[in-house]
């Protein structure tokens, strides 16, 4: 049994946008409008965050074109610096970003769900055992994990009909609500004043103080991509399904351009919305959404704010609606993915031996339900949102070694094929590696929280590589 090539241009970029929308757009604008304090650093931060993504995908289509195998930047790291370089990286993807990203976009799920079925909520205990405490949102996003990873057990053709439907009704969604945000808000008195700010600095008199007033500019802005770039994540996955795609080797890179360049102007034109209906310096103790503004939305809920003042009381449920439908495509885009690099990994034997065989639809099943155990178990620890946290730092340094492994692989094998080739080799590359480098020093010394442990939790994977090498070598030399 092998995979099958079902994957088209079409199928490709729905899984790469898809991917990477959930519900962070609507939310972590508020945290960056906090840290910067004004309009134009507002917009900044995301532009900035979407010429680096773009920038990155532009170079990871090279090595897309040079290995158009499952496994994606598992096997791009590993054919550059060696297994132990691939292994870390999975290792962290299998324990943390992946698995931890699914389990948020199922829990984010299940708390929107709860908009319609009060009954499911987080506040709705079921077991209460003391030190573990199941509520009904984590039975919810368990459930939905389940259910898609059995979709994908289906096969492929099912699981990109499922990716392709609530992509394009996500971003028809999104492009709608902007529209009518943009519409809206043109020429309020909210927009007259966010845009006669636009490049001023704004230090409130209040509760709280923008990052901008405190530390270095060029840092607080870094230190405030913490959000986008989060929500900018997964653009990668559709290289872990590079065995399954059609022409690979120039249907991925196009993907990767197409998906990023469109998931980037969706999210200008939400904040551009945002700053048409809401100050961006609200009142922590405000009575209404407004007043509260960008910045102290409740519960950081941008996206709900915004609609409230669109739509009224039913803000809420349309916006719940669409995040819905948001984080349920973009969980079957991650899962569907994300199995596809512990296979990888298993065939070089890093990964459980099972993970290896694909089912009689073509599709790693068995990968797809270890992923499912482990996702649905950090729904249950409550830990995920902290992991994520902390992943972001190690996210950003696989990027750069994945980049850096552009510059290695040309140097060692020159003569191998490049169907595609990094655009704007070598300056468009080293500017993503400097860039990114920036980002994790800003982080190291301004959000310690977001980098020890991101760092720990990846060298946690030597010793594991050591004693996975040794388990199979032992059975290599029974056999």
């Amino acid at each position: 049994m092998s995979f099958k090539r079902a994957l088209g241009l079409f199928d490709s970029t729905m899984i790469v946008a898809g991917s990477m929308i959930g519900s962070g757009i609507f939310i972590v604008s508020a945290d960056i409008a906090r840290t910067t304090g004004t309009p134009l650093l507002l917009l900044a931060v995301w532009v900035i965050t979407g010429v680096l993504t773009l920038t990155a995908a532009l170079s990871y289509g090279e090595l897309a074109g040079m290995f158009p195998h499952a496994g994606g930047q598992y096997v791009y790291l590993r054919e550059a610096f060696g297994p132990l370089a691939g292994f870390l990286y999975g290792w962290t993807l299998f324990t943390v970003i992946q698995t931890g990203t699914i389990a948020a976009v199922g829990m984010a799920f299940a708390k929107y769900t709860a908009v319609f079925i009060p009954s499911v909520a987080e506040s709705n205990v079921l077991l209460d055992l003391g030190p573990i405490r199941v509520n009904g949102a984590q039975m919810v996003a368990i459930a939905s994990i389940l259910v898609l990873t059995l979709m994908n057990t289906r096969g492929v053709q099912l699981g990109k009909l499922i990716q392709n439907v609530f992509t394009t009704t996500k971003i028809a969604s999104v492009i709608a609500l902007a529209g009518i945000g943009i519409i809206i808000g043109w020429n309020s008195d909210v927009f007259t004043a966010n845009w006669s700010t636009i490049t001023s600095g704004i230090v409130p008199q209040g509760s709280w103080t923008p990052v901008t007033a405190t530390i270095p500019l060029v840092f607080a802005v870094a230190v405030a991509m913490v959000g986008s770039v989060f929500s900018s994540d997964a653009w990668n996955n559709i290289t872990f399904a590079a065995a399954e795609v059609r022409d690979p080797s120039k249907t991925i890179p196009r993907a990767l351009i197409i998906g990023v360049s469109l998931v980037t102007l969706l999210y200008l034109a939400c904040n551009v919305a945002y700053l048409g209906l809401l100050p961006l310096v609200g009142d922590p103790d405000g009575a209404t959404a407004l007043a509260r503004g960008i910045s102290h939305a409740t519960n950081d809920r941008v996206g709900a704010a915004a609609a409230d003042v669109m739509f009224g009381g039913v803000g809420a449920a349309v916006m719940a609606a669409l995040i819905m439908v948001s984080t349920f495509g973009c969980n079957n885009g991650l899962i569907l993915s994300g199995s596809r690099a512990y296979f990888a990994m298993a065939k070089d034997g890093l990964f459980f031996a099972k993970a290896a065989a694909l089912n009689e639809r073509g599709v790693p099943a068995t990968s797809l339900w270890i992923q499912a155990a482990w996702a649905s178990a950090l729904c249950l620890s409550g830990t995920y949102g902290d992991l994520l946290d902390y992943v972001v730092f190690a996210v950003l340094l696989f990027y750069v070694v994945t980049i850096a492994g552009v510059f290695h692989l040309r140097r060692t094998r020159p003569n191998v094929e490049r169907p595609v080739k990094a655009v704007g080799y070598p300056v468009m590359p080293a500017i993503y590696i400097v860039g990114a480098v920036f980002i994790c020093v800003a982080l190291l010394i301004y959000k310690q929280q977001y980098t020890w442990p991101g760092l720990i939790i990846v060298a946690s994977g030597m010793p594991i590589y050591a004693l996975w090498r040794r388990v199979n070598g032992r059975r290599s030399a029974l056999q």
